[in-house]
């Protein structure tokens, strides 16, 4: 990649107690959540509910999450961003023991699942916010630390669903949701133990001097739009994204399920699955290596790779070759991830830091429900394999969007200053009217 360097040698250190609290937090609750959809498969099937159920429970959780994470945002600018992840990690210990509690008596009935998974989705909202001016405070060299992060993270997605079999074999879904449950409670106890260094001078949170009412709760959401909408590279990322949801990612999930189970089995998809994990594994440890200048140039660059997924497939390849496809999609994804998550903890300044990350997530997430909607119809019509195949094409697309935005392309790194406790001091962001 163009502008790419290896990280020098001198760079700043990752690890502390403190960040390795943190990265324990993340890795642990990534291992709970992955298993979660094969205990509300597993069990739900059980009690004699059909796949729509299943994906009823689910939309419940991203539902609430998708609709709320904007308001987290504001929540996590104007108090500790600790205390509310602490908070809503011990919600969730709560709301998924009360689940095993369901699933271990047998009774079992669709609403109380939903409004459990409602109360989840609401409890992750207040926390996904957080996480993203936690980082930096944690870890002078952002880049490393996200690139930790996600390698951790796509391990547990390897490891949960495997789990999550073997405890549903040898005990029942109930022994699932207790184990997620358990996983929160160990995240809330890392949370507990850490210790977040104070924000850097002149930071301030978003509550300073406006008082606590809903008018104060309005303009902060207020300015959080604003701050979002004055960086062109954020909010045209996002606006690019809402089209690579509805045509890459979100016809790719189902439509790879169906046509991989249908032609090779139930095993090849949990094959195919495994390398698009080992793919995330690799990406994140490749932007743990990789230092590239203009950081969304190379992250979309990487992203190029996913097309390899929907078209192997599409194409109607061998399985070897759809597992190579998949782990080039998941390299290209997580590198990609790696530097879009970096390039807004570092630009961004860190008193509006957490509502525009939930902008940034919400848009992430907003139109991926439409593309999985739209992937039966669309495949009813087209053909499941054209579908996938029109998908492959779609990304590369999307790819050569992104570089054709000047503010995307010509974005330039910015290091985070290490404070006189070697703490981070965020630095402050370039100019509005400074060229990208």
């Amino acid at each position: 990649m163009a502008g790419t360097s290896v990280r020098p040698t001198g760079a700043r250190a990752v690890w502390s107690r403190d960040f390795a609290l943190f990265f324990t937090a993340r890795a642990v609750a990534r291992l709970g959540d992955t298993m979660l959809p094969v205990a509300l498969a597993a069990g739900l099937l059980q009690h004699g509910y059909g796949a729509g159920a299943v994906g009823l429970a689910m939309a419940a959780t991203a539902a609430a999450f998708a609709g709320l994470v904007v308001f987290g945002g504001v929540l996590a600018d104007r108090f500790s961003t600790r205390k509310l992840m602490i908070g809503a990690d011990l919600v969730r210990l709560g709301t998924q023991a009360l689940a095993a509690v369901l699933f271990y008596s047998g009774h079992v009935v669709l609403w109380q699942i939903c409004a459990i998974g409602f109360a989840n989705g609401v409890a992750g909202a207040v926390f996904q916010p957080g996480v993203a001016s936690t980082v930096p405070r944690l870890a002078s060299d952002v880049q490393g630390a996200n690139g930790a992060i996600r390698v951790a993270e796509s391990a547990a997605q390897l490891a949960g669903p495997a789990a999550a079999g073997l405890l549903v074999g040898f005990a029942s879904p109930g022994g699932v949701f207790a184990a997620h449950a358990a996983t929160y409670a160990f995240s809330a106890l890392c949370l507990l133990l850490l210790r977040l260094p104070p924000l850097a001078p002149g930071s301030r949170p978003a509550s300073s001097g406006r008082g606590s009412g809903g008018k104060a709760f309005r303009a902060d959401l207020v300015e959080g739009w604003r701050e979002f909408r004055s960086r062109p590279w954020l909010w045209s990322v996002i606006a690019v994204w809402c089209v690579y949801m509805i045509a890459v990612w979100g016809p790719t999930v189902p439509l790879v399920a169906t046509e991989v189970v249908q032609e090779h089995g139930p095993r090849a998809y949990g094959l195919v699955n495994s390398a698009l994990g080992a793919g995330t594994v690799v990406g994140g440890l490749l932007a743990l290596r990789l230092r590239p200048r203009r950081m969304l140039r190379a992250g979309a660059v990487g992203l190029v790779g996913f097309a390899a997924f929907p078209a192997s497939v599409g194409a109607g390849l061998g399985l070897p070759a759809m597992a190579a496809g998949a782990a080039v999609a998941g390299a290209g994804m997580s590198f990609w991830g790696v530097m879009w998550a970096t390039s807004v903890q570092t630009q961004v300044p860190p008193d509006v830091l957490n509502r525009i990350h939930a902008y940034d997530v919400a848009g992430s997430l907003a139109m991926m429900p439409v593309g999985q909607a739209l992937a039966g119809p669309a495949a009813s019509v087209l053909g499941a394999d054209h579908v996938l195949l029109l998908s492959g094409a779609t990304s590369f697309a999307v790819c050569a969007a992104l570089l054709l935005i000047p503010a995307v392309r010509g974005l330039v790194r910015v290091e985070a200053a290490t404070g006189p406790s070697g703490a981070p001091a965020p630095t402050e962001p370039p100019s509005r009217t400074q060229k990208c």
